[in-house]
C-alpha cells in the first residue's frame, strides 16, 4: 500500500512539473537551475554547519579527555 501511494504521490509530481513546463515555455530551465540551485546550497550550507559541529565537539572532548590525564 506504501508503494502505491509513493507511485500516486510521483504521479501527480510528474503531472505538476508537465504543466509547469508546458505553461514556462523557455524560461523553464531557468526556473529548474534556480530551484535545483537554492536546494544544493542550503543542503551544503547544512552539511557544513553540521560538520563544523562535529568537529568542535571532538575538539572538546579532546581537550577534556587531555586535562583528566595524569601527566
Amino acid at each position: 500500500m506504501r508503494s502505491v501511494l509513493y507511485f500516486l504521490l510521483f504521479l501527480v509530481i510528474a503531472v505538476i512539473v508537465t504543466l509547469l513546463a508546458a505553461i514556462l515555455g523557455d524560461e523553464g530551465s531557468w526556473y529548474f537551475a534556480w530551484l535545483i540551485g537554492t536546494t544544493m546550497l542550503v543542503l551544503i550550507s547544512a552539511a557544513g554547519a553540521a560538520l563544523l559541529d562535529a568537529q568542535e565537539e571532538h575538539a572538546a572532548a579532546q581537550a577534556a579527555a587531555a586535562e583528566r590525564k595524569p601527566l
